[in-house]
């Protein structure tokens, strides 16, 4: 029938029209060139990251080159030290040496930017005492304050500690007694000081060490001490003034454009002055306050003459003579060895213009005059050296915290206890900081008094607690630098020469305030 046929009919399926083959193909290549440009984008970011990793391999190993070049001025540093007083005066000193601390190649290349030399500096400073400016040297701690000593001092005489400090430029007298309150062991502030009451109540509360500061920056954390008054206005600690500092506020109140620059107290502060109690051969000094009065006797014969030997086991035995009995100067007697020795000697200045009653081995009492008169300059100039030279009153080792009165600055000689202002402007017109150059009498303070300086004999005994002529652990600026690139490294480095072999006795890395000096300033010779 008709209906059946239509009902068993097949549906027709419609088909899509096939693409033509040039269309195809045409889809394929735009895929193909996606895919291209993808693979392009990730091996140029590839490459940009490999050369930019290759740049930052080529920054970090240049920086490890310099900061190997300042190692390299530090053990060349250590070396020179080692050697005796005579080989460096002879090779040019530590105080100003430019054939040995400036410009010095280590390490040589074809290449300008590859060719790495190391510098040493040290801060200038002017016949009056003020610091500005640069030498290719070393800077004598001791030739700065040491803030530890400051307790010292102050037990010497009450409130001297605080007198000490107001010298330097911009010190008030709250922060002196709040630096005076962070050293003494109690918890009672002084009149303007500062204690753990004070501390404690601070947004961020933190407690005094009531000890040794452990770093002059550590001053920071005492009331009252801001980064301007430790540091001044030379940003970048290269010990001059640059352009972008010369309009900069100065909290300490030095007036940068009278040769004086506003360095701020770190410039006048040290925690590591020290001297080697030995004599010029290195050899410990004859300790005149040993117990045993021949002992003594054998060991002052080795290195001073006879009488005065004998004058000074007759003064630890009986002390000063104070009576009107005639004296006699001393022509070969001998102590009697037997007799106890009682009196100590606090200073090598108490044996000058003294007199002693003693008996001799042949038993006979006499009086004597002291071979060391202040009546007799030229004599007790060479005298008083020697004296110095081979004796001591202590039996440390080390000595610390005493002030070089040959290098220090005009405001650390200030603030010298008992040092009076004529003394001052005395010293500065008449010495020479640059210890290898200066004479042989001035290898100890006592230039002072054979000079007429120093008139009193009492007043050189005041000061004698708290000078010197000397010092052994000194500091140098150290710059790792490139002839030809900006790469550098820079660092203070300390170096402790009380020692045989001089050590690092610390490091601060300051490379993050630039290279701080021109290359052509540095040097760029051959070593």
């Amino acid at each position: 029938m008709p209906t059946s046929r239509i009902n068993n009919r097949r549906p027709r399926t419609r088909r899509t029209p096939t693409p033509p083959a040039s269309s195809r193909r045409g889809i394929v290549l735009v895929l193909v060139l996606i895919v291209i440009v993808l693979l392009s984008l990730s091996a140029y970011t590839f490459s940009d990251l490999m050369l930019a990793e290759n740049g930052a391999t080529r920054v970090f190993s240049q920086q490890s080159q310099a900061q190997s070049l300042v190692q390299s001025g530090a053990a060349a540093t250590r070396m020179f030290l080692s050697t005796t007083l005579e080989v460096r005066q002879q090779n040019g000193g530590v105080y100003s040496n430019a054939n040995y601390f400036q410009g010095i190649l280590v390490a040589d290349s074809p290449e300008p930017k590859q060719r790495g030399y190391y510098a040493v500096l040290a801060p200038e400073m002017d016949s009056q005492g003020y610091l500005g400016g640069i030498r290719f040297g070393l800077e004598n701690e001791s030739s700065k304050l040491n803030l530890n000593a400051l307790t010292f001092i102050d037990q010497q005489q009450d409130g001297a500690g605080r007198e000490v400090l107001m010298q330097l430029p911009g010190m008030t007298e709250t922060i002196a007694d709040a630096i005076m309150d962070w050293l003494d062991d109690d918890d009672e502030p002084r009149e303007f000081g500062a204690e753990i009451e004070y501390y404690s109540a601070l947004p961020t509360p933190y407690e005094p060490t009531n000890g040794p500061f452990e770093s002059v920056e550590q001053l920071m954390l005492v009331k009252g001490v801001t980064p301007q008054l430790l540091f001044g206005s030379d940003f970048n600690r290269n010990m001059m003034l640059d352009t972008n500092e010369q309009n900069a506020p100065m909290a300490t109140g030095v007036d940068n454009t009278q040769g004086n620059m506003d360095r701020g107290w770190s410039a006048y502060l040290t925690l590591y002055s020290m001297e080697k109690n030995v004599d010029p051969e290195g050899n410990p000094r004859v300790y005149l306050n040993q117990t045993d009065a021949q002992t003594l006797h054998d060991a002052l014969t080795e290195v001073l003459d006879s009488d005065k030997a004998t004058f000074i086991v007759a003064f630890r035995q009986n002390g000063r003579y104070t009576n009107n009995n005639p004296s006699q100067p001393l022509a070969g007697q001998m102590p009697d060895m037997s007799v106890a020795l009682q009196a100590d000697i606090t200073s090598l200045y108490a044996l000058i213009d003294e007199k002693v009653q003693f008996t001799d081995s042949s038993q006979q009492t006499i009086v004597v005059d002291s071979p060391w008169q202040s009546a007799n300059l030229g004599s007790l100039m060479l005298d008083l050296p020697k004296l110095m030279q081979y004796c001591t009153t202590t039996d440390q080792e080390i000595i610390p915290g005493r002030v070089n009165i040959n290098q220090a600055s005009r405001v650390v000689l200030e603030g010298i206890p008992g040092m009076q202002a004529e003394w001052v402007e005395a010293i500065l017109a008449s010495r020479d900081p640059d210890p290898d150059q200066a004479s042989p009498t001035r290898l100890h303070e006592t230039w002072l008094l054979s000079e007429g300086i120093v008139t009193e004999i009492s007043d050189m005994e005041a000061l004698a607690p708290f000078i010197t002529a000397g010092g052994d652990v000194y500091r140098g600026q150290i710059v790792g630098y490139f002839e030809d690139g900006n790469t550098a490294a820079r660092a203070e480095v300390f170096f402790d020469a009380t020692q045989l072999l001089p050590r690092v006795l610390f490091w601060r890395d300051i490379s993050h305030l630039g290279r701080g000096f021109p290359a052509a300033s540095l040097g760029v010779r051959g070593g």
